[in-house]
């Protein structure tokens, strides 16, 4: 368990640490000679045989609450600091609502200094604290009176911290991928580069691969660990880390980088999140505000944009989008807080609700749903609200890599109504069986106005049954279509199976009629036009016809609106090959002479034959390729 100090600057953090550890949390030789934190301290309490207990000592001076930020948003149980002899100060207060809008729920207020006071004087601070609590909703956390000098509540202050040690913090997911914010980086004799923090979510082993989240291509292997003071195989959520990296310079890392577990490593510029606005604050958020943004150990400077409303009114819920100048590394649920912009004030914070949010349609009703889904908790229970209000589904890795997880910890399709499709892609049953069935009533409706149309290229019949469907999702909805027999595929159109066989039935009636004519025409078959004229069929229908015998194998075409049997094309290809065999390549005035047909169609069929692969032209002259045996018994097709 980590544990946070917080309060007013000389309201006795340091020394109350200090008193429960042993360790001086102020190392900075400024710290020292100023008498006051100016970055997070770290210590760690001897255990009594349960969980480990880390403190993390934060500045109490209101020009460094970015630090105090930085350290409080990795902590499980705050320590809210009231010197007895002063009281409730205005650092108490906002490092109190600090840590509510950090989401920080188990905590304790404890009276420093109670020496110094008489029991009158200890009992009104003690009342004022508990007031405090109550305004910001933290009423449960006990009041306890210490005196760091004498020792006074320093043991009662221990047990409580060891009880709830053992408790399950309810912070972190073990199942995650592994992700720490970076607080420190040093370099030390014999181990090389060190970086340390909170570890937020996941657990890290020796000899992992982790990554920056802004690198996420760069490995770096975990060559040691150390959690509070000692030698770790391995760390998870709720303890302080340090982690001796192989593959990063002292130079190469600094505070607000991330170190993750590569498979989920993400940047992203816009926010998405779910935004409370402090009560006290004079007047309503509006969209266009900047703000300074803390997030894990760094601090940016954000653009608020109100979704879903006009403004945020104080004391206020909402959802926002935070756009920012530079990336910042978040994922779901992950806590933040906003500062005004001449960062003199807290006046907000939340959860992230969706990294890397899109900039168009941030406010249309659907965007708006999926967002209030992402606020349920747990992640199935998640992904079933987020199912039911997407339409087009998600792309489920996507999603659960946002969600901080580099492996599903179940199996998607457990969650009721999930349908997984080919590609990664999850859909809700109800919104698959809709998507399916306007595919099927776009093919029909097209089967039924032209009804002589082999069917619809893929594209176009996403453009008539689902506009609006991402490319990706389309295709897998097709694919899995195409598996289960429901749809068919024929030379790259798709049609209803029923419509196929009505084509082939009609391609065979057509077949017969002019398959005859084609092979009664010898080496100079007629032209559509012709047949369409003989067979007394509209060209328009007869077209198609001819077009799909081509892709069956059973004519080809030589030029448009030409087209040879296959008895034809090999009785033809057998006279290429005998003149190739003669002279060592094939001219247009030999191949004329020996068919007898003019010059010009004898061209056109030596160039058919070089278009299909079974001679190439070189200069004047046709050159057979070798291994080729096209066009032989058995008709194979090029």
């Amino acid at each position: 368990m980590i544990v946070g100090t917080a309060g007013h600057i000389d309201h006795g953090k340091t020394a109350l640490v200090r008193a429960l550890t042993g360790v001086d949390g102020d190392r900075l030789p400024e710290e020292r000679r100023r008498g006051i934190t100016i970055e997070p301290g770290y210590a760690s309490m001897p255990g009594d045989g349960g969980p480990p207990v880390g403190f993390v000592d934060v500045p109490g001076h209101e020009r460094l609450v970015h630090a105090m930020v930085a350290g409080a948003s990795g902590i499980d149980f705050a320590l809210l600091l009231v010197a007895a002899d002063d009281g409730v100060m205005p650092q108490t207060v906002e490092h109190l609502a600090i840590l509510v809008l950090l989401g920080i729920e188990r905590g304790a207020a404890v009276l420093t200094k109670a020496d110094r006071v008489d029991a009158g004087l200890l009992a009104e601070r003690e009342a004022q604290a508990r007031a405090l609590l109550v305004r910001h909703g933290r009423g449960d956390w006990p009041v306890l009176a210490v005196s760091a000098l004498r020792g006074d509540g320093i043991e009662a202050l221990r047990a409580l911290l060891h009880a709830q040690a053992r408790l399950a913090s309810g912070r972190g997911d073990p199942d995650a991928g592994f992700r720490m914010p970076l607080d420190r980086i040093l370099s030390v004799d014999g181990i090389g580069t060190v970086v340390a923090g909170s570890i937020v979510a996941g657990r890290v082993r020796i000899g992992d691969i982790l990554a920056l989240a802004h690198e996420p291509g760069r490995p770096l292997r975990v060559r040691s660990l150390q959690s509070h003071g000692a030698g770790v195989e391995e760390a998870g959520p709720g303890q302080r880390c340090a982690i001796g990296l192989v593959g990063l310079a002292r130079e190469e890392g600094e505070r607000g980088h991330v170190l993750c577990a590569p498979a989920i490593a993400q940047s992203s510029q816009r926010l998405d999140a779910w935004l409370a606005l402090a009560p006290g604050e004079p007047r309503a958020l509006r969209s266009g505000t900047r703000v300074h943004l803390h997030i894990g150990t760094r601090r940016s400077m954000a653009t608020v944009a109100i979704l879903g409303a006009a403004a945020l009114e104080p004391g206020g819920e909402g959802l926002a989008q935070l756009v920012l100048p530079t990336p910042v590394h978040a994922w779901q649920g992950d806590r933040f807080v906003i500062r005004d912009v001449s960062a003199s004030r807290t006046i907000g914070g939340g959860s992230v609700l969706a990294a890397d949010a899109p900039s168009r349609y941030r406010q249309s009703p659907e965007r708006l749903a999926f967002l209030r889904a992402q606020r349920a908790p747990g992640l199935a229970r998640r992904l079933a609200d987020t199912l039911a209000l997407a339409p087009h589904g998600l792309e489920g890795d996507a999603w659960l890599h946002a969600a901080g997880h580099a492996d599903w910890p179940f199996g998607p399709e457990s969650v009721a109504g999930a349908v997984r499709l080919p590609g990664g892609w999850i859909i809700d049953a109800t919104h698959l069986a809709r998507a399916e069935a306007a595919i099927l009533a776009a093919l029909a409706g097209f089967h039924e106005r032209s009804p002589q149309e082999p069917g619809l290229e893929s594209r176009r019949a996403r453009r008539l049954a689902a506009p609006r469907m991402p490319e990706a999702l389309w295709q897998a909805i097709v694919a899995r279509m195409l598996a289960g027999g429901r749809l068919r595929m024929r030379a790259g159109f798709l049609h209803l199976p029923e419509h196929g066989e009505r084509m082939r039935a009609a391609d065979r009636v057509a077949a017969e009629k002019v398959l005859p004519m084609l092979v009664a025409g010898q080496f100079d078959p007629p032209w559509v036009r012709e047949i369409a004229a003989d067979a007394r069929l509209p060209e328009s229908q007869l077209r198609p016809v001819m077009a799909r015998l081509a892709q069956a194998g059973e004519v080809f075409q030589v030029v448009k609106d030409l087209y040879y049997p296959a008895s034809t094309i090999e009785a033809l290809a057998a006279i290429a090959r005998t003149l190739a065999a003669r002279d060592g390549a094939v001219t247009a005035a030999a191949f004329r002479d020996a068919t007898g047909l003019g010059r010009k169609r004898a061209i056109q069929i030596l160039e058919f034959f070089d278009r299909v692969g079974m001679l190439r032209r070189v200069g004047d002259r046709h050159l057979p390729r070798p291994d080729t045996r096209m066009f032989e018994s058995g008709r194979e097709a090029s």
